[in-house]
């Protein structure tokens, strides 16, 4: 409905963003329906039209802990917006909003209240003169709720609508009104006034371009139109809870402790669902973090509920079938949100029983140390560490009458949020570093002709070098020159971009590397070699042809790749990065396990076979639902336009591509799998080579396996047999020295057993050494220990003047009290070292072989203060 009525009104309806922010380094994820339109409202690109409608997903997480808590947090939501870029303003966007409300949705206007910021007199007459708000039900706000803005930049002041939900849900205080923060009276609808330019300082300057940025919750308008309670009573929402309460076995409503659980399950497997469709996948930082941490919390309260097993892709399914309508990608993509979750699961069952012992460890530590409360630092690296959850911490503490520093772990927790702050990257309203590149007129574009064209002539329209914009660039000068049409590829979708010449009868610019930029602006970076290069100058383009043509062998054959690795391995492979460079190609793609040595040599074979059946490659120009039609694989995550390009290998393989490749499979000569390795949890890392690179492979193992033989005195053909007996002799000859060190240190040893004293009952063999190693000190230790049969042995050797040390403490004399560990750091600590160990056995090491001695006459005092 609404994006329909926006239609109706000369809007644009795109369809939502992905939740992964593009180009933004300043969003870990996509929160409002405005984001997205960032680049548009600054001026940075061009829209594709100056009223666009949108009904975005977002994910907030600010209010993480307390959702399930309440009724009305929630991490997922979809944000309706209407958006005008320096076409229409208040009176509009106040108009229109007041009839969709009224007359569309059919809202009784008397429930409907405004509210406008305190000095914002247009909005207040055009409430109360256009649209008939009688004065009092009007509400000024200050600039804390009714002024939007994010630092230096364009903001503006807002006017809310709030609905009266009625008696029911508010706090019956007197004076209740808008403004309230009981349940009463909800916000469901914002329009952002963006008329402003404030300098950072307090200073505000009115905007030539004025904008305009709606935004509405669907589902608390939802809330408010179905008459429920919360957005967890809404049909699509109460679908997913329900399913959580027929998993558990419980009632929702019955118990405030069990509905905390059941909010919280239903709200993150909605969002982690999301999550997982645009690409995004559970790591330890960033949106990534994100997710894994949602994932971790929906698997602990489904614990709590006590339902068994893995159990959040049976929900992801209840949510996917309430949402494919309007997201195609969750249903495109359902196989490959279930094994993310499923492995997520499994991940988080290790985690939290480890978690439950080490917690078991600590608290037996609390007990002999008399304490009934864990330290900060001890609870935060439960959390951090092994994903712990503070709140698991406290619950099973407090049912054995003990507790957690919460203090302390807030403040560990606080100087980790530092670190990170510090790390982050400063950024500019757009989230990325400003650049020369920031100040070229938006409406300068680029034509790509390099599908057709290796070489081409163009005309130069701006010149910069890394600081400034220039009219011209010189010898010697970096820059980067930007012309009408080129036919250098710029760097994207996993392609390294083009290098080569760009020249003319008075100069010649080396192009390093090809970049795009916002507004399809496609960079040639590089430095002059010679002469001189203006702005208007028709220039000359010319493209490394063999640069072009390595690079086009390897991004042809990462397609047979990808399409042979679903086939091995099967249908949930989703590719998550690439890098397609003229020396070589890399593929991440996400797989649960590493690969087999069978698997890789399955896959290699399969893409060489695919190159030499000569497919033809065709590229089709389509619409994308057209393309999607077609079975041709899309990277979710990744923004298309329109139209789109499919590429096809034969029948083997079809891919949406911007990319350039051969064009015919047998171009690619030969593939070979170099590399296969894990990057992330659930993603893995192919690095392979073709053509002539498969060649130099060739040539270098030719070249070591020569090496090799030489060095072994033999033939390539008898290497191996002439290693295999290398090794057996080396082995014998290793058996033989390791006897030869003992019998050595024995003899130094001689008879010791005369040097055996008793502190407090128990035996001390305490001894010196001289040029024995580690290994030695060890086999002695455990041949004096037997003989002594009971008691403490402690040896201490000087070899290449380095000190080792050595404790070994038998089972009665650990019942007394020795400990191997705290013995050996003790006296390593006289010899300039430190160490430490077990209770029965211990070893350490120093640097002052001169105050040995008066180790060894100190271990007798340590030991004694150790016994009871």
């Amino acid at each position: 409905m609404f994006l329909e009525f926006f239609e109706s009104k000369g809007h644009l309806a795109l369809k939502s963003f992905s939740l992964i922010p593009q180009n933004d380094k300043s969003l870990l994820l996509i929160n409002s329906g405005m984001a997205p339109m960032k680049p548009y409202f600054t001026g940075a690109e061009i829209p594709p039209r100056k009223r666009v409608t949108t009904c975005q997903k977002c994910i907030r997480t600010g209010d993480i802990e307390n959702v399930g808590k309440t009724a009305r947090h929630g991490t997922f939501f979809e944000m309706l917006g209407n958006f005008s870029f320096g076409d229409y303003f208040k009176k509009e966007a106040i108009r229109w909003s007041w009839e969709f409300l009224t007359e569309v949705v059919g809202l009784d206007p008397d429930r409907l209240y405004p509210s406008i910021y305190l000095d914002d007199e247009e909005a207040f007459e055009i409430w109360n003169k256009e649209i008939g708000i009688a004065p009092e039900r009007i509400f000024r706000f200050g600039k804390e709720d009714n002024f939007w803005e994010h630092g230096a930049g364009p903001c503006g002041p807002c006017s809310e609508i709030y609905y009266d939900r009625g008696e029911k849900y508010g706090c019956k205080k007197p004076g209740c009104t808008v403004g309230c923060d009981c349940d009463r009276y909800i916000e469901i609808w914002n329009n952002v006034f963006t008329q402003f330019e404030n300098d950072g300082e307090g200073h505000y300057t009115e905007l030539e371009q004025k904008n305009i940025d709606t935004g509405m919750g669907l589902e608390r308008l939802a809330t408010v139109v179905q008459e429920v309670d919360s957005i967890f009573d809404v049909d699509t929402n109460c679908a997913l809870r329900n399913r959580v309460c027929e998993l558990a076995g419980v009632e929702y409503l019955k118990d405030e402790k069990t509905d905390v659980s059941i909010r919280l399950i239903t709200d993150h497997v909605k969002s982690s669902t999301f999550m997982i469709s645009d690409g995004i996948m559970p790591t330890n930082e960033g949106r990534g973090y994100v997710l894994r941490r949602l994932i971790r919390r929906a698997a602990r309260h489904g614990r709590l509920l006590g339902i068994d097993g893995k159990f959040m892709a049976k929900l992801s399914a209840t949510v996917i079938e309430g949402s494919k309508d309007g997201y195609p990608e969750l249903e495109e993509k359902k196989d490959f949100i279930f094994n993310v979750l499923n492995n997520e699961e499994n991940q988080f069952n290790k985690t939290i029983d480890q978690g439950l012992r080490i917690l078991a460890d600590l608290e037996e530590k609390m007990e002999k140390a008399g304490t009934k409360v864990l330290t900060g630092e001890e609870a935060f690296k439960l959390y951090d560490t092994y994903g712990f959850p503070l709140d698991l911490t406290k619950e099973i503490l407090e049912e054995k009458g003990r507790q957690v520093d919460e203090e302390g772990f807030q403040k560990a927790m606080e100087i980790q949020r530092k670190q990170a702050r510090e790390a982050r990257e400063v950024s500019n309203y757009m989230g990325a570093d400003a650049t020369v590149y920031d100040e070229i007129d938006p409406s300068v574009t680029t034509e790509f002709v390099g599908y057709e064209h290796l070489a081409f002539e163009s005309e130069i329209t701006v010149l910069t070098t890394e600081k400034e914009i220039v009219s011209s660039l010189m010898e010697g000068q970096r820059g980067t020159v930007f012309v009408k049409k080129t036919p250098f590829y710029a760097t994207m979708g996993g392609q390294e971009g083009d290098t080569g010449l760009i020249s003319t009868a008075n100069g010649v610019f080396q192009v390093e590397e090809t970049i795009k930029l916002r507004g399809g602006k496609y960079g040639h970076v590089g430095h002059m070699v010679s002469g001189m290069l203006s702005v208007q100058d028709v220039v000359r383009l010319e493209v490394n042809v063999q640069g072009r043509r390595d690079t086009e062998k390897n991004h042809s054959a990462t397609h047979l790749l990808q399409k042979a690795l679903k086939v091995v391995l099967g249908a949930h492979v989703e590719q998550k990065g690439s890098l397609v460079t003229p020396d070589r190609l890399r593929f991440d793609f996400a797989h649960f396990q590493a690969m087999t040595p069978e698997e890789m040599e399955k896959v290699e074979k399969l893409v060489n076979q695919e190159i030499q059946e000569a497919l033809p490659v065709r590229t089709d120009i389509m619409d994308i639902e057209e393309a999607k039609k077609t079975g041709a694989m899309a990277l979710f995550g990744e923004k298309y336009d329109e139209e789109v390009r499919v590429v096809s290998m034969g029948e083997f393989s079809k891919e949406l591509c911007g990319g350039t490749h051969v064009s015919n499979t047998s171009q690619i000569l030969l593939f070979k799998l170099v590399s296969e390795s894990g990057i992330a949890a659930g993603v893995r890392r192919i690095e392979a080579l073709t053509g002539n690179g498969v060649m130099e492979y060739y040539k270098n193992l030719e070249s070591l396996l020569n090496q090799a033989a030489k060095a072994a005195k033999t033939s390539t053909g008898e290497l191996s047999d002439k290693i295999f007996h290398m090794q057996n002799e080396i082995k014998a000859l290793h058996s033989e020295n390791e006897s030869l060190k003992s019998k050595m240190a024995q003899d130094s040893l001689g008879d010791v057993m005369n040097q055996v004293t008793e502190v407090k009952g128990v035996k001390l063999l305490a001894v010196k050494l001289e040029n024995v190693d580690v290994s030695g000190l060890r086999d002695l230790g455990d041949q004096l220990k037997e003989k002594l049969e009971e008691g403490v042995v402690v040896l201490i050797t000087v070899n290449s003047g380095k000190v080792n040390l050595l404790a070994m403490a038998t089972d009665g004399a650990m019942k007394q009290g020795a400990h191997a560990g705290n013995l050996i750091k003790a006296a390593a600590a006289i010899v300039g070292g430190g160490g430490g160990g077990r209770p029965n056995m211990a070893q350490a090491g120093g640097k002052s072989p001169e105050k040995v001695e008066e180790a060894l006459q100190k271990i007798p005092e340590i030991l004694e203060s150790q016994l009871r």
